[in-house]
């Protein structure tokens, strides 16, 4: 029980000086580097912090610009924006959410008559050439390293529209932390339309678990679609059973 309290402990204290080295986790827990390398091991392996020059830092999504991140796993993020489209049906209302998975689902949407609210710019100029996709942007402050468009004013508005579904995208998710974002200004929004009665479909990629970012907009418990490119482990598979969330694995290729 000792052991299982101070691994918290040093967890907690790695989150609030960001970056520590192992000579000042020994001094400060009173114990041998050897014990210390032990249980840092143990957080490594549950992907809590990693290791970095000289010591460790915390394991913690910063907020990157949008088109550091567009190009990053792009076929994973095409598969999944696909398997997302497969959901959407002719004369749905759905929000997609502003990231670059959720950005790859306009190309499968293109044949179907579907309206979309979003508040990303990339996905409006995207969806310009197809007609029969109406298009609402939820305007507000253009934020340029996310190409989002927020508001801290009026993410409530959003309460009005009827949804039939929500594509929505996150920087981290976890079983602890739930679905985070990098960004203050867009999870108010985030918050608003996954509280709303649509179904919710999440569409992250296998870099994004056992990570969080500054904000959690809402729990995992919340999503009712989990859309994924590889098999999770137990934990998320037993986590997805108690809390009736559909997991969704790509193990195909593109058709």
């Amino acid at each position: 029980m000792l052991k299982i309290k101070r691994i918290q402990q040093i967890q907690e204290y790695v989150l609030k000086h960001q970056s520590v080295s192992l000579d000042d986790l020994g001094t400060v827990f009173g114990v041998s580097k050897t014990t210390i390398r032990r249980d840092i091991r143990k957080l490594i392996s549950e992907g809590m912090i990693q290791k970095v020059y000289g010591g460790v830092a915390i394991n913690h999504a910063k907020l990157e610009s949008f088109n550091e991140r567009k190009a990053r796993n792009l076929f994973q993020k095409r598969l999944i924006a696909k398997a997302a489209a497969d959901y959407v049906e002719n004369g749905d209302v759905i929000f997609i959410d502003s990231g670059t998975t959720t950005l790859e689902m306009i190309t499968f949407l293109k044949n179907k008559q579907v309206t979309i609210i979003t508040n990303n710019l990339d996905i409006i100029i995207q969806a310009l050439s197809f007609e029969n996709l109406i298009v609402i942007s939820t305007g507000g402050l253009l934020e340029r390293d996310t190409k989002s468009f927020s508001s801290y004013n009026k993410p409530n508005s959003f309460e009005k529209y009827n949804f039939d579904k929500v594509f929505m995208a996150s920087t981290g998710v976890s079983i602890s932390n739930g679905v985070t974002n990098s960004s203050p200004i867009e999870s108010g929004i985030k918050e608003t339309i996954v509280k709303g009665n649509a179904d919710v479909f999440l569409l992250v990629d296998h870099t994004k678990f056992e990570k969080y970012a500054m904000v959690t907009y809402c729990g995992l418990e919340e999503i009712d679609y989990l859309i994924t490119d590889n098999v999770l482990d137990e934990s998320y598979q037993d986590y997805a059973i108690e809390n009736n969330i559909e997991l969704v694995h790509i193990c195909r290729h593109l058709e």
